[in-house]
């Protein structure tokens, strides 16, 4: 009998129904030594999304309901376990990476046009004779300015595979017609080490703002120039830097350690003990080494402070760190998102976890931490920290050291919370510093011509005349009324370290902050063998050697 056309949707709408009534009363057995195996927890997950995209009254995007669904689970996991969606891993790939495929431009829109700050030193862009300053117009003959452009989708225009080429138009100031560029895309750094130079004849200072791939290798390519030049101290900064990889940390710590001192281990939820031992490769082992960190100093930030303070190597210096201790395992979920889960916690080698406490799914508590701290007075007085007695761990050469919620720093270096630097901090939170600055700079780039980085630090001054106009600036932007009388000199050297920035890098621009930076200070003094002006928190108990 042949069937009727008519009647097919019918009986597969039936069979449908019936398949989803039985799968209903089928009883699914676990299955404990298989990770990915279907059971009833999981089914029901999947049936709640299928029977809502067949049957839910009004059209709905269940990729944003299953979007909804793993946050939903993930949030009432521990604080750090995270989900990354589609449309963000590419970024959170290359930013710890460490490299992507471009034409080497720091940029931002301004006015609606793509404007350069600053081409990237030697990237495809520098040699193709893009200056800062040059807005670009068109790019393969698509127009890229105006407003409904966003960073992104300008992004996705310049980007391409590696050796494909761009042709750019571009607006020059002075310069009446378009020019025309072809720039051949390359691999473009993403810089982890923000600042390397030497403090002093003998004192080398290394800025590291993240843990990613490249950064091993950023690091001790900087390292490696300071010793040429004589240094036998180091400075390490790790203020402000969330983390990254383990395995960098490690490396990094190695540089330092011994060979077969530990460096840290790890214990998953079946108890499985990982152990990371340095290995005979340091070149620094022999020098004097300095921490810096401070409460958002987190991660593999705190693996590095942690081993070497357990392994009395060197001084930490700042304030208690952030206090995470868990370490995460990316998976991907086969749409191009992923989910990064808590697999393990990692320990110091005197056996200490620095994870601070949490309560499952009570993230927003955790994530205000800051202001607990703040309010305490613990950013001001050390004492103010509370430490319990049963986390308190011994260094081999007898230092006390404690665990239960961060590093805490060997000499202690209060935050300043004066109403003053409150203001400072509220004006870098805001951003409008770099667009004046640019602003400024656009004016006369001429002025800088010949004027190499050296000679700008030394002798290029910020007059009065324009702290004044930023501070009408930022009064226009805020509607405020904010005066900088009492903080000339900050605003100052606020406005050279981003003006050197644009010019020269991030390099020089940290320079200039450091020269009234307190901890740094500190540093210079410890190891010219001065009496430092900080706080010591811990002493040394005797121990047997």
């Amino acid at each position: 009998m042949k069937l009727h056309k008519k009647y097919i949707p019918l009986l597969l709408g039936l069979a449908m129904a019936v398949g989803i009534f039985i799968g209903g009363k089928l009883n699914f057995t676990d299955i404990s030594d298989r990770l990915f195996t279907t059971n009833s927890k999981k089914d029901k997950l999947n049936r709640l999304i299928d029977y809502i995209d067949y049957e839910y009254v009004d059209d709905v995007n269940t990729d944003s309901i299953v979007d909804v669904t793993v946050n939903g689970i993930l949030e009432n996991l521990d604080p750090h376990s995270t989900y990354i969606p589609k449309s963000d891993l590419e970024r959170v790939t290359n930013n710890m990476k460490g490299d992507f495929v471009g034409i080497g431009i720091n940029f931002y829109t301004y006015k609606d046009t793509v404007t350069v700050i600053r081409p990237v030193s030697g990237g495809p862009s520098d040699k193709a004779g893009i200056k800062g300053g040059d807005r670009i117009i068109m790019a393969n003959g698509d127009s890229i300015f105006g407003g409904h452009w966003t960073n992104d989708e300008i992004i996705d225009k310049l980007k391409g595979e590696e050796g494909s080429k761009v042709t750019l138009k571009i607006k020059r100031k002075g310069v009446d017609k378009l020019l025309e560029f072809k720039v051949k895309r390359g691999i473009i750094p993403i810089k982890s080490v923000d600042a390397a130079y030497m403090l002093t004849n003998n004192l080398g200072y290394i800025k590291v703002n993240r843990f990613a791939e490249s950064t091993y290798k950023e690091f001790k390519k900087a390292l490696d120039k300071l010793q040429e030049q004589g240094a036998t101290k180091l400075a390490l900064d790790l203020r402000d830097n969330p983390g990254g990889f383990l395995g960098i940390a490690e490396q990094i710590v190695d540089e330092f350690l011994e060979d077969d001192k530990l460096i840290l281990f790890t214990k998953n939820n079946k108890g499985k003990i990982e152990k990371s031992f340095a290995t005979g490769k340091g070149d620094f082992e022999e020098g004097e080494v300095y921490i810096l960190i401070n409460e958002s100093s987190a991660s593999a930030s705190e693996i590095v402070a942690g081993a070497l303070q357990d392994n009395d190597k060197g001084t930490i210096i700042g304030r208690r760190s952030y206090g995470k201790g868990l370490v995460q395992r990316e998976m991907s979920l086969g749409d191009g998102s992923a989910i990064r889960l808590t697999v393990s916690r990692y320990y110091t080698p005197t056996g200490r976890s620095i994870q601070r406490p949490y309560d499952l799914g009570n993230n927003k508590e955790y994530y205000s931490d800051y202001y607990k701290r703040l309010s305490s007075g613990e950013l001001d007085h050390p004492e103010s920290m509370k430490i319990a007695d049963s986390l308190k761990f011994t260094t081999p050469k007898g230092k006390v050291v404690y665990g239960g919620g961060g590093i805490i720093p060997d000499i202690f270096i209060p935050l300043n919370t004066s109403a003053q630097n409150e203001t400072l901090n509220y004006i870098k939170r805001r951003g409008y510093m770099s667009n004046f600055v640019f602003e400024e700079l656009d004016r006369d780039r001429q002025v800088y011509d010949g004027l190499d980085a050296k000679e700008y630090i030394q002798n290029f001054y910020i007059t009065d005349d324009v702290i004044l106009k930023f501070q009408d600036y930022l009064n226009l932007k805020e509607q405020t009324n904010l005066t900088f009388v009492a903080y000339h000199d900050q605003i100052r050297r606020m406005i050279k370290s981003e003006l050197g920035a644009q010019l020269y890098g991030s390099t020089v621009a940290e320079k200039i902050l450091n020269e009234d930076d307190e901890m740094i200070e500190e540093v210079i003094l410890l190891s010219r063998g001065a009496k430092d002006f900080g706080l010591h928190i811990f002493e040394e108990e005797d121990v047997e050697e």
